[in-house]
C-alpha cells in the first residue's frame, strides 16, 4: 500500500533541501562577485596606511597650490619687497638690508609672519613658500600631462605599426635619449632671458620655456614603455580578432590596446612627476628656472648665503620640496604594487 503521509514528507524534505541551499548559494554569490581590475588596485591601495598617508601630503600640497592667491590673501602675507627699517636691521652704510627684527632665531614667534621675513627683502616666507608650491605643481604637472600624452602617442603608434615607423620613433626617442638635459636647459634659457627679458611676459616666458623644456627631455622613458607594452599586446587574440572583423585603425588603438595599457601608464605618471618637480627647483636653484616668480628653488638659491646665522629660512622650502618629491615618489610606488597582478600583500 502506498504510505498516504510520504508525498508530504517528500515535499518538506524537498522544501528542507530547498531552503538549505539557498542560504549557501547567496552567501556564495556575495564572496565570488566579481570586480574590475581597477577596483582590485583601489582596494589594495586602500588598505596600503603609507599611501594614504602620502596621498594625503599630496593632496595637501595640491589644495595649497590651487588656493594660494586665497590662502595669502586669508593669512595676510605678501611676497612684495619691504626694505624697511621697521622689519629689517639696518646700518646707516647701506640701509634697508639685513636680518629681519622679528620671528626666530633671533626674536619670537610673531603670528602675523609665522614663518617669518627674508632678509634682505622683508617679504614674507610663508608667502613664499605657498607661491613655490603653487609654481612648482604648475610647472611639473604641465610638463608630465604633455610629456605623458607625447609618449602614448608615439608609443602607440610605433609598437602597433612596426616596421619603418617604428624604426623612425624609436630612432627620435634615442636621438633624444643622447642629449643632456642640463646641457639644453643652459642653451634655451638665455635665449629666453635675451628674448623677454624687456616685457612684461617675461614671467610668463619662463613657466613656458620650462615646461616645454621638461616635456621635450621627459617623453621618451613613457614612449619606450608603451611601445614594448604594445609590442605584446598587438600579437594577442582580441586584437587578431579586432583586426578580423575589420575595426579601424584608431578604435583598435583607442578601444583595445589603451585600456589595457592604464596600470603603465599610470605608474609613469606617477615617477615623471616627482622628478619633474626636482628638476624645476634645482633649475630654479641654478638660475636658469623661474626667476620672475616666487619659486622653492629660487628661494633655496638665495638663502644659501644665510645658512649659518639664519637656516630657517633654508629648511623651509627644502622641507616643501622633500615632502613633496618623497610623497609622490612613495605614492607611485604604491600605486606601481596596487596595479601589479603578481604583488601579494
Amino acid at each position: 500500500m502506498t504510505d498516504p503521509t510520504a508525498g508530504v514528507q517528500v515535499a518538506e524534505t524537498t522544501e528542507g533541501r530547498q531552503h538549505f541551499s539557498d542560504e549557501p548559494t547567496g552567501r556564495r554569490d556575495k564572496a565570488i562577485e566579481g570586480r574590475s581590475p581597477l577596483q582590485i588596485a583601489l582596494s589594495r591601495l586602500v588598505k596600503d596606511k603609507l599611501a594614504m598617508v602620502c596621498a594625503a601630503v599630496v593632496l595637501f600640497f595640491i589644495l595649497v597650490a590651487l588656493f594660494a592667491p586665497m590662502i595669502t590673501s586669508a593669512l595676510g602675507v605678501s611676497t612684495d619687497v619691504v626694505r624697511s627699517c621697521d622689519v629689517l636691521e639696518c646700518n646707516a652704510a647701506n640701509p634697508g638690508v639685513g636680518y629681519p627684527k622679528t620671528g626666530p632665531p633671533f626674536y619670537g614667534f610673531d603670528a602675523e609672519h609665522p614663518l617669518g621675513l627674508a632678509p634682505r627683502t622683508g617679504a614674507d616666507n610663508l608667502a613664499h613658500w605657498v607661491e613655490g608650491c603653487r609654481t612648482s605643481l604648475l610647472i611639473a604637472g604641465s610638463a608630465t600631462l604633455i610629456a605623458s600624452l607625447v609618449g602614448i602617442v608615439l608609443g602607440l603608434t610605433a609598437g602597433f605599426a612596426g616596421g619603418v615607423v617604428d624604426k623612425i620613433i624609436s630612432f627620435v626617442t634615442d636621438f633624444f635619449l643622447t642629449i643632456p638635459f642640463l646641457l639644453a636647459a643652459l642653451t634655451i634659457a638665455p635665449i629666453v632671458i635675451e628674448r623677454y627679458s624687456t616685457g612684461d611676459s617675461y614671467a610668463t616666458a619662463q613657466k613656458v620655456s620650462l615646461i616645454g623644456v621638461l616635456a621635450l627631455f621627459g617623453w621618451m622613458g613613457v614612449a619606450r614603455l608603451i611601445r614594448g607594452e604594445v609590442l605584446s599586446l598587438r600579437e594577442r587574440e582580441f586584437i587578431l580578432a579586432a583586426r578580423v572583423v575589420g575595426m579601424p585603425i584608431h578604435r583598435i588603438m583607442l578601444r583595445e590596446l589603451l585600456p589595457n595599457l592604464t596600470a603603465p601608464i599610470v605608474i609613469s605618471v606617477s615617477l615623471m612627476l616627482p622628478a619633474f618637480v626636482a628638476a624645476e627647483a634645482g633649475l630654479a636653484f641654478l638660475g636658469i628656472g623661474v626667476t620672475g616668480s616666487p619659486s622653492w628653488g629660487q628661494t633655496i638659491s638665495k638663502a644659501v648665503p644665510y645658512w649659518s646665522n639664519y637656516s630657517l629660512y633654508l629648511i623651509e622650502p627644502m622641507l616643501g620640496v622633500v615632502l613633496l618629491v618623497l610623497s609622490l615618489n612613495l605614492l607611485g610606488d604604491a600605486i606601481r604594487d596596487a596595479l601589479d597582478p603578481k604583488t601579494r600583500r
